[in-house]
């Protein structure tokens, strides 16, 4: 039998659905809080080849707001730092351009490396949301380019749904310390793993500090011997990456244009 807080939500949503009925905001408190919350399953981590995640196209947005992976049309990151022993300058950019990957309409996000001033790699990687607020990443098609800006590798790029490739969950609407996730599937190109350290950890980089960033885990079967931080913060994202396994790479964040 049906209560009466959920009779009142149905004849409510009933009137303002014939249109003969306005809504105050009492009443239309009662009908937030009447309606089912949005449910989410998260993938189990489980071993590549019987990784499967299951997506309905339906639950995903383009529009990605999640607090610590943010991205905002129009905004773009300069980091700056050291890469494959080279100075670095790397600038992100979400565009207001989406792809239709998967089935799933994404962000895409325009990336650019510089390596002691030169343009070498240029990259863009697909993003959604799905209706629980966690981003996951549906691939990437990305070109490392020689002195004369001509293409001379494409390995790593991917796109979910394409050759066996899935998508994976890149960051987390609620934080879960602990629990291992893959960001990415394709055998041999894309095997990136992500999982929270610690959510609340002070970081210091040219662009500002902050007391209470999150600290993630990224390692790759196809760099075993390769373990990096990452630390990201509420309502800009990642600002700072660090090797603290393998060859030294860094970069933070130096600037957010708007």
């Amino acid at each position: 039998m049906k209560s009466r807080m959920a009779t009142m939500a149905g004849v409510v949503a009933l009137g303002v659905a014939l249109g003969f009925l306005s809504v105050p905001p009492a009443a239309a408190a009662v009908a937030a809080a009447a309606a089912p919350a949005a449910r989410c399953t998260l993938p189990v981590f489980g071993p590549g080849p019987s990784y499967h995640p299951h997506i309905d196209p339906s639950t995903f947005t383009a529009n990605v707001t999640n607090q610590f992976f943010p991205l905002k049309p129009g905004r773009t990151l300069v980091y700056q730092g050291t890469k494959d022993g080279k100075s670095a300058i790397d600038v992100v950019a979400p565009s207001f351009a989406t792809l239709v990957v998967d089935g799933v309409r994404t962000r895409v996000l325009e990336d650019r490396l510089y390596l002691n001033g030169r343009l070498e790699e240029r990259t863009q990687d697909y993003y959604a949301q799905d209706a629980c607020g966690d981003v996951w990443y549906f691939g990437e098609d990305t070109a490392v380019l020689d002195a004369h800006g001509n293409v001379v590798d494409t390995s790593g790029s991917f796109r979910a749904g394409v050759d066996g490739a899935q998508p994976g969950v890149f960051m987390t609407a609620t934080t879960m310390v602990g629990r291992q996730f893959r960001q990415e599937w394709y055998v041999g190109q894309a095997e990136d793993t992500f999982m929270a350290v610690d959510p609340s950890t002070p970081v210091t980089v040219p662009y500002g500090s902050f007391n209470n960033a999150l600290r993630t885990k990224e390692t790759t079967a196809l760099e075993p011997a390769v373990v990096d931080n990452k630390y990201y913060v509420r309502g800009i994202g990642q600002v700072r990456e660090i090797a603290v396994k393998g060859p030294l790479e860094k970069l933070e964040l130096v600037d957010v244009i708007n």
